[in-house]
């Protein structure tokens, strides 16, 4: 009993040395590959809503090029109303994303047409362009917000999201965005609004087509390409939502991510989001008063260590068990 006693103690040492040791190997690990994984997911998800802030930019500013050509035809053929109307249908089929455009006079700018002229070339459900007289008492655009704004500022911008209820049944209620310019006669007097409007739905798809781009990206982990479940929402700048996927809104109120997006600044902020745990990753989108959030869920943060963690930890667990049945059969 005693020779087995002191032959057996030096295999119990070697096991719980080779156990530590392989414990403290782990631990070490782990932490190791913690910090890169955290340093690496800051930089793809940086990455990612600074290009995805790119995306959207490239797109709006597209959209405004294409927007003056037609505002500046107008410009040109103030005339008559049948010109400005001849104006707004040969440049209309220049973008056709844009949901329509518009050119909204001043009361009684021509006398024949009466107080309210708004002739807006916009897509019907046929997606053809379609001319259609939507100025009148019922929508008397001249007390709508991007109108005044207009007449005030006296200079192009991107109006706030609103809702436009189609009260004649041509199929224009929705939620909108508009690129607004005041257009000014040879006398330098304001003529017109001019407008080019785009659904917030039409923003969402871009969204998500964005959205699915970035997961297909080679900035992203081989690995994990494709399976990240990340999302973007584009706030405007009072941090209200203007295009988010469905059922996941997010009106931002937290007052130091609110401060960044009125200089013009990025950052990351832990939140909750629609009730759950994320981490948001937010861009300023170039020139225009318009921030990107991508919304990252902590789990999509830590699965990538959860999933590197389980094979080292089962790797350990069975090279203990290995050396214990290794000195045991020494035995």
């Amino acid at each position: 009993m005693k020779k087995e006693t002191s032959f057996r103690s030096p295999r119990q040492h070697i096991l719980i040395i080779a156990s530590v040791a392989m414990i403290i190997t782990l631990a070490t690990a782990l932490w190791i590959i913690n910090r890169a994984m955290k340093a690496e997911a800051h930089v793809r998800y940086v990455g990612i809503s600074n290009l995805a802030a790119e995306k959207v930019a490239l797109t709006v500013h597209a959209m405004e090029m294409n927007a003056k050509n037609v505002f500046d035809e107008v410009t040109k053929h103030m005339d008559t109303p049948e010109s400005v109307v001849s104006a707004l249908q040969s440049k209309a089929s220049l973008n056709p994303e844009v949901k329509g455009y518009f050119a909204a006079f001043e009361p009684n700018y021509f006398q024949q047409k009466g107080y309210w002229f708004e002739p807006y070339v916009h897509h019907n459900d046929r997606n053809t362009f379609v001319l259609s007289q939507v100025g009148s008492a019922r929508h008397d655009y001249t007390k709508s917000a991007w109108y005044i704004r207009a007449k005030e500022q006296k200079e192009e911008f991107w109006s706030d999201p609103y809702y436009y209820q189609d009260n004649d049944e041509i199929g224009l209620s929705g939620l909108y965005c508009t690129f607004v310019k005041p257009v000014f006669n040879a006398e330098g007097s304001l003529a017109c609004v001019c407008g080019a409007d785009i659904t917030l739905e039409w923003l969402a798809k871009k969204l998500r087509h964005i959205d699915e781009s970035a997961r297909t990206d080679a900035m992203m982990n081989k690995f994990f390409k494709g399976s990240q479940q990340f999302y973007t929402v584009l706030l405007s700048h009072d941090g209200s939502p203007i295009a988010h996927p469905e059922d996941k809104p997010l009106r931002m109120t937290d007052p130091e991510v609110l401060g960044n997006m009125a200089r013009k600044t990025g950052g990351i902020k832990d939140m909750t989001v629609n009730g759950e745990s994320a981490r948001v990753y937010y861009a300023p989108v170039e020139d225009i008063n318009w921030t990107v959030v991508l919304v990252v869920p902590k789990g999509e943060v830590r699965s990538p260590l959860f999933i590197t963690s389980v094979p080292l930890i089962a790797i350990t667990f069975l090279g203990i068990v290995f050396i214990f049945m290794v000195l045991r059969k020494k035995k």
